[in-house]
């Protein structure tokens, strides 16, 4: 039997999994909306994190397991945490072989900054490209083996439909060609997706516009569980903008930025231990995170840090009483401005005023999803580890890698960990893959030929209904209402009489959108049908991340509802399982693995490096490298 597999999503992820499949022997073909080298990773700026202590600071991937865990509101499973951040150091060595220019110290070692959620120097970095020149590098190794007839590229072609056998396991998927919308079927016994998160569904966020989540929404509508879609992450650094958000990285705090307001000595405000202090002093900067957190100061986790920059906008105090607050790295020296170079240039170019000498104006904005497809993870001390698979989904076949699935955050990602858990996740597929193949009785190839045609045939239907439509209703107007009710509601502040109503007016643009009418009905570069095809999709995983904020009550990472103001362990410390249903999801709930830590308190006032005591842990975790 062969082992063809495809790879849906040409990011790192896709490629980490791409790459070890190959050297697996599997023939792989790798689908990607966009030229891979233009992935949504090569947006990632500030770095990758690993517990190498080149800093001597005594850190360890057990600490570097605790921080992540504890950043994450205890709500991730902790195998595939630990064994993630266990692996980092080598994935960190792997990348160095490949050539990844990580930036180094006057003594030719790694260097390491700082990022938020943590006390120790773990994030390796190239400048403030990392994201682009891991990917780099990891092309260059898929491309040996695309020399070498392992590895195809289905570039500007998008994923439409999974095909199932009558036994229900992926065999293949629906593609369009997006030059010419033409749809055809790719035949494989499993399929590996890394399509990235859901942004564009919010549209003001700081993902590419391609990052739709649509992939993920009709895996949805086939049957995969999507795991944790309330929790979505708000980067406390954005540039405000009309259209979209543009990214500050988190690496201008890591190398010594300040975020300050004008200071108000009239005003009050509490900090985390219900303390009242003066909003700083009257005509003076205010650098409100530092007096809030002074242990972490600027480098606080996202979630608080987006959550305190909103509070003091809220109070007034925004930067000409507007919703946004000066990032300053225009203290810092030439050499290390030239860290973030690349940061400072966007800002630049899309403000017009210089970062090296005045302050940045910037504000939160979407940025991530924690939540995503639900994946299985048998781990190492389990009984049935060797008859479940990591990374596969609850259709036998279908592997989720990278920020398209729900592991390793929990209710809030630390900077750098995204990185990290994309190349993991890759690899670790590319381990698993092969064993769920060589449990199959037989191939594709003797799959009937009419199971394939009536999915080529569901689409084709589809694509005739949606340009024959000939309402009065505008896709992208739609769009625009979806984004207004989602960024009101569904963002850093929530509450349930809001929720429902934004559940009613996303379930009512739904029924809006059967009412469309493309403005080209064209097949060559309609991007107007592209995107109407999946705002389809795109409203069912709206429906999830709204659904999931309204049934959880509680305070808990970057999901925080006033009215529930404490994290409840007793009745919320458990995974949202969303199911597809016809009206809206349906919502169950898994018990979180804490089988090595207990929770605690989640306190960022205090400078305490803590030797977390990890309990239980077995001596065979397999690394995938």
């Amino acid at each position: 039997m062969g082992k063809e597999v495809i790879v849906v999503g040409g990011g790192l992820a896709g490629l980490s999994a791409a790459m070890k499949l190959a050297e697996k022997d599997c023939h792989v073909k790798i689908i990607s909306v966009t030229k891979v080298k233009r992935s949504h990773s090569v947006c990632a700026q500030g770095g990758i994190n690993a517990a190498m202590n080149l800093k001597n600071e005594e850190d360890s991937p057990f600490i570097h397991a605790y921080d992540t865990i504890k950043g994450g509101d205890f709500l991730a499973d902790q195998p595939p945490v630990l064994e993630m951040c266990l692996a980092a150091p080598g994935i960190i060595r792997m990348m160095e072989r490949f050539g990844c220019p990580f930036n180094r110290t006057l003594e030719g070692n790694l260097d390491f900054r700082r990022f938020g959620g943590t006390l120790y120097h773990r994030t390796a970095f190239c400048g403030a490209s990392t994201g682009q020149q891991l990917l780099y590098a990891l092309d260059e190794q898929v491309r040996r083996y695309e020399v070498q007839g392992r590895v195809e590229k289905f570039e500007n072609h998008e994923f439409m439909r999974l095909v199932l056998d009558s036994e229900g396991k992926a065999r293949g998927i629906v593609l369009m060609d997006l030059f010419n919308l033409e749809l055809s079927v790719l035949k494989a016994d499993a399929v590996v997706f890394g399509t990235g998160g859901p942004g564009l569904i919010f549209k003001k966020s700081t993902n590419s516009t391609f990052c739709s989540g649509a992939a993920n929404g009709r895996l949805f509508k086939q049957g995969m569980y999507y795991a944790n879609g309330e929790f979505i992450q708000i980067h406390p650094t954005a540039i405000p903008a009309e259209d979209k958000m543009r990214l500050i990285s988190e690496s201008s705090r890591g190398e010594g930025g300040r975020i300050w307001v004008w200071g108000n000595s009239s005003k009050t405000i509490t900090n985390s231990e219900g303390k009242t202090l003066p909003c700083g002093e009257t005509g003076k900067p205010w650098y409100f995170l530092e007096e809030l957190y002074p242990a972490f100061g600027n480098l606080v986790p996202r979630d608080i840090g987006a959550r305190e920059i909103l509070r003091v906008c809220e109070m007034g105090l925004g930067v000409d009483r507007k919703m946004q607050v000066y990032l300053d790295v225009s203290h810092l020296s030439e050499k290390t401005q030239h860290k973030i170079a690349s940061v400072l240039d966007i800002y630049q170019k899309f403000t017009g005023d210089n970062p090296h000498k005045v302050p940045m104006r910037i504000f939160p904005a979407v940025h991530y999803s924690m939540g995503g497809a639900w994946v299985d993870w048998p781990a190492a001390a389990d009984p049935d580890r060797w008859q479940r698979f990591r990374q596969m989904t609850n259709i036998p076949g279908c592997f989720n890698v990278g920020e398209s699935e729900f592991q390793y955050h929990g209710a809030n990602r630390l900077g750098a960990n995204s990185l990290l858990s994309c190349i993991f996740s890759g690899l670790v597929s590319g381990i698993e893959v092969p064993r769920y193949l060589d449990t199959l009785e037989h191939s594709y190839g003797n799959i009937p030929n009419a199971i394939f045609s009536q999915a080529l045939r569901k689409e084709e239907d589809f694509k005739q209904d949606l340009m024959q439509r000939n309402g009065s209703e505008n896709v992208h107007q739609l769009h625009e209402e979806l984004s207004d009710v989602l960024i009101k509601y569904v963002t850093v502040k929530r509450n349930n009489r809001d929720l429902i109503r934004a559940i009613d007016v996303i379930k009512e643009i739904r029924e809006r959108y059967q009412n469309i009418c493309l403005d080209d009905k064209g097949t060559v570069l309609n991007q107007t049908y592209v995107f109407a095809n999946q705002f389809s999709y795109m409203l069912e995983i709206a429906l999830v991340i709204t659904k999931g904020a309204l049934l959880r009550n509680e305070f808990r990472g970057a999901h925080y509802k006033p009215e529930f103001p404490h994290r409840d362990d007793e009745n919320w410390l458990k995974t949202t399982m969303a199911t597809y249903q016809e009206i809206e999801p349906k919502i169950n709930y898994r018990a979180v693995d804490l089988r090595y830590l207990k929770p605690i308190g989640r306190d960022y006032s205090k400078a305490k490096k803590v030797i977390p005591q990890f309990e239980n842990v077995p001596v065979n975790i397999i690394l995938p490298l």
